[in-house]
């Protein structure tokens, strides 16, 4: 019994984990997705994947490198530290092989960008006033 206790438990816990906590995905709000998995987003913020579903280009927005937000998104959803994601880029780059995402330095300037590009992802915290953009469920 103990076992099946502990297991559940394990399971619960990773599951939770996956879940980004106290983030929010954004989107434009004339966006048809309303529902993503972990990875889509991870790879649309890594530019392994550049198009929607509906063939729009992905246009991802990330804060600035020193933002407790961006660290708790790269931590949360790209499963990587702040550091890490700027070697992949740095590698990316050296190579000729593409460029990061544009960073701003606010999350207002974030939902100001997701609300004018359509195609464009971005991440806020749970508190940031959202207007023009809607949030994804992430699975």
């Amino acid at each position: 019994m103990w076992r099946l206790v502990l297991v559940m438990a394990i399971a619960l816990t990773v599951r939770a984990s996956a879940e980004p906590s106290g983030l929010r995905v954004i989107i434009n709000a004339k966006s048809s997705t309303a529902k993503l998995d972990k990875r889509f987003v991870a790879d649309a913020f890594l530019k392994k994947r550049t198009h929607w579903d509906d063939d729009v280009a992905i246009q991802p927005i990330d804060l600035g490198q020193k933002s407790n937000v961006r660290e708790h998104f790269c931590h949360d959803v790209l499963d990587r530290d702040v550091a890490s994601v700027r070697r992949y880029w740095a590698q990316l780059v050296f190579s000729g092989r593409g460029v990061p995402p544009p960073e701003v330095g606010s999350e207002s300037e974030v939902v100001k960008y997701v609300a004018g590009h359509v195609g464009a992802i971005g991440y806020v915290s749970a508190s940031t006033e959202l207007k023009g953009v809607k949030v994804l469920e992430i699975d």
